[in-house]
């Protein structure tokens, strides 16, 4: 990064930014993106874990987003990740008769009809009555539901999905650097012509220059615009949180879809846990670490027990996690009604921004913004071809039992959870993990699978991959340190009443990456 000049400079390794990268490199650009954490560190480790046409938008007419979303999440059973995505059914419960099953319906037969045009490879839809339902899920109040529908979508692991698009674009032929901060621009004539990024793991500065700037930053974008001293993007960042339980805390063969006050709520079933969510409420706190609230957490659960026989209690809470959606500003002040559309805008300074959308429509957006990089750069430039290339990662379990074959101990599962050390030991190998929170939070989802969060083997996962990154005795006593106080902060945040003293108690621990990033 710091001799060649590249056609196309991406800042931001989320699912639009990696996607981004491949995007171009699969067009025959030379790329380069940079990421001032870890692949999928903010917003795209921290979603509901699905490939969804957002049946809910249909309610607010927005057709056209859901028809493109559910052309995506097609996409990627047909042809894209087919190793990473896999069918979930949901069960829209019925609380009252004739009017609401003709009214839900509907809007599931559209929901169908609408994901048929392309190649949909789920299910229909079907009605239930209130006999079927509970045959289904027997964990549902018989005196709260008349009946149910029940469709499908699709569920992915977010962060291994994005992983496997930086592999993937890697393997394009793009470079790609983690822990590494964008601080400036570098501008030739009042144009940016590259960044200025700080390597938070050797604290140097280098220069990274490119005839165009695509920003991926999310709910960061206008901090990147002020450094090329634009504006032009407006992102407000809403905050959603998710709640991880046991399977035995709801009897159910299936996950469900509930109405709120304000929105909807899935319980989405998750191996051998389930995951409650979501929220949706404006953030204007500090963006790094956004943190659950006793109240966030307790609004879930209440919610999730209006149609469940036994209330769920915050002591069936086995792991948390929040994250910030970036949206792009409406007339309305409510965050839940924001545009889940996204844009991509060139400012004066030539730099290209894209932000909003959904995880499930970051192929489109991706594609967007290297068009508005392809108009500067020439016409003889060939149009995306992202929709035929199959995602890296349909080899892993192979590689998975060639390490396992050379070390049988590798077969041993980490403490209690469901990963064994083979995957530990492959995360930094060959799926770019730095520190011992990549690996606990992301590469594995051990921090928010088991009670203890991932304290107990903290040290022991550090100790298998001190060799491979080259840690001394102080750095295992670093990266565990910095991993156990995380966790205590984020325990502290959730027993906080409210956003600003959560977000308080959160920041107690300092990002292990130097420089305390915001």
């Amino acid at each position: 990064m710091k001799k060649d000049t590249f056609d196309v400079v991406v800042v931001g390794g989320g699912v639009t930014g990696c996607g981004a990268a491949l995007d171009a490199a699969s067009r025959g650009l030379s790329v380069a993106l940079v990421e001032q954490r870890d692949f999928a560190s903010g917003t795209s480790s921290r979603s509901s874990k699905l490939f969804h046409g957002g049946l809910r938008y249909l309610e607010q007419l927005n057709f056209g987003l859901v028809r493109e979303a559910l052309a995506e999440r097609n996409l990627m059973f047909n042809v894209l990740c087919p190793h990473l995505v896999e069918p979930v059914s949901f069960l829209y419960p019925l609380k009252h008769r004739f009017w609401e099953r003709i009214y839900v319906g509907a809007g599931v037969l559209l929901y169908d009809f609408l994901g048929s045009i392309a190649r949909n490879p789920l299910p229909r839809h079907r009605h239930l009555t209130k006999s079927s339902a509970l045959e289904l899920a027997p964990g549902l109040d018989p005196d709260s539901i008349v009946g149910a529908i029940q469709y499908w979508d699709g569920l992915v692991d977010d962060a291994r999905h994005t992983v496997a698009l930086a592999r993937t674009a890697a393997s394009s032929g793009a470079a790609l650097a983690t822990s590494t901060r964008v601080v400036g621009m570098l501008m030739e004539e009042g144009r940016v012509a590259g960044v200025r990024a700080r390597d938070l793991e050797a604290g140097e500065d280098i220069e990274i220059r490119g005839s165009s700037v695509i920003s991926a930053t999310g709910v960061w974008t206008d901090d990147i615009q002020s450094l090329a001293g634009d504006e032009g993007i407006d992102v407000v960042a809403s905050k959603g949180i998710h709640l991880v339980v046991p399977r035995s805390a709801l009897r159910s063969e299936t996950g469900l879809i509930l109405r709120t006050d304000k929105s909807v709520l899935f319980v989405i079933p998750w191996g051998e846990l389930w995951i409650i969510g979501t929220t949706d409420t404006p953030w204007e706190l500090r963006r790094a670490h956004p943190a659950a609230s006793r109240s966030d957490i307790q609004y879930l659960l209440d919610w999730a027990s209006t149609v469940l026989r036994e209330e769920l209690r915050l002591e069936d809470v086995v792991g948390v996690y929040a994250g910030l959606r970036p949206l792009l500003t409406g007339e309305s002040d409510e965050t839940s009604r924001l545009s889940r559309e996204h844009a991509v805008l060139e400012s004066s300074s030539g730099l290209i921004s894209v932000a909003g959308g959904k995880y499930t429509t970051y192929r489109i957006m991706a594609r967007d913004a290297v068009d508005a990089a392809v108009r500067r750069l020439g016409s003889d430039i060939p149009t995306s071809r992202t929709a035929e290339i199959p995602l890296a990662g349909s080899e892993r379990e192979a590689e998975l039992e060639r390490l396992i074959h050379n070390d049988a101990d590798l077969s041993r599962r980490v403490g209690t959870s469901r990963f064994t050390w083979a995957e530990i030991v492959f995360a930094v190998t060959d799926e770019g993990a730095l520190h011992l929170d990549d690996i606990l939070t992301r590469r594995t989802r051990i921090s928010i699978e088991t009670p203890d969060r991932g304290t107990e083997v903290a040290r022991p996962v550090a100790e298998k991959v001190a060799p491979v990154l080259g840690w001394s005795d102080e750095d295992i006593a670093r990266e565990v340190e910095h991993y156990v106080a995380r966790v205590e902060a984020e325990r502290d945040s959730q027993t906080r009443p409210d956003d600003r003293t959560a977000d308080a108690a959160r920041m107690g621990a300092p990002d292990v990456r130097l420089g305390g990033i915001d």
